[in-house]
């Protein structure tokens, strides 16, 4: 892990990011590990077919760079699901803002997640989408949170296991900001406390 010092900060776009604590992942072993999963995903997969279901808007930056490493016919499609609004915790009430527009009966579906957290949301996302009835469906997540898992359900395709910290950058947001940013950084408290 690297640390900022006092003075330093990280630019992106020449706006001065401040707000974080530490970066967590750099986009260098993001990228790494991305690349990683496609193979994984192009191996367990050879000779399918699959539909792959991008979860807006925090995943968007993850599956974009992960559909380019995957070296197998596929189609995309994307939901919007919310749990969180504006606070840093779920409120476990899950609510689809935007489905998908193709059927998957009969498909073989990944879902690609940017975090599980509690788990609660994607294990109402899993449930709706196993109704429709897919051939397959199985889960990859950039982040995996394990420790504050609330339900059962574990990703078959997992980029990194973090620590319990509130993290953005790469898609994950704290109220709609540092999605933009390339690397993985742990909010400093003091940013999201003092709402």
């Amino acid at each position: 892990m690297v640390s900022f010092g006092n003075e330093k900060s990280y630019y992106s776009g020449g706006k001065s990011v401040k707000e974080l604590a530490e970066i967590l992942l750099s986009s260098e072993t993001i990228a790494a590990r991305v690349k990683e999963l496609g193979a994984e995903i192009t191996t367990d997969y050879q000779g399918k077919e699959i539909i792959i279901i991008g979860i807006l808007k925090g995943a968007l930056p993850f599956m974009a760079d992960l559909i380019r490493e995957i070296n197998i016919p596929l189609k995309y499609d994307l939901m919007a699901v919310s749990s969180y609004g504006v606070s840093t915790k779920t409120s476990g009430a899950v609510q689809i803002l935007k489905d998908i527009e193709m059927g998957i009966e009969g498909e073989h579906v990944l879902v690609v997640e940017d975090i599980i957290d509690t788990g609660l949301t994607l294990n109402y996302l899993v449930g709706n989408l196993l109704s429709r009835k897919p051939a397959s469906l199985k889960i990859c997540t950039l982040l995996d949170k394990p420790s504050r898992r609330e339900v059962e359900i574990f990703p078959q395709y997992n980029g990194f296991t973090i620590p319990d910290r509130f993290v953005v950058g790469y898609g994950l947001d704290y109220a709609e900001r540092f999605r933009h940013l390339p690397m993985i950084g742990v909010l400093k408290p003091e940013v999201y406390e003092k709402k």
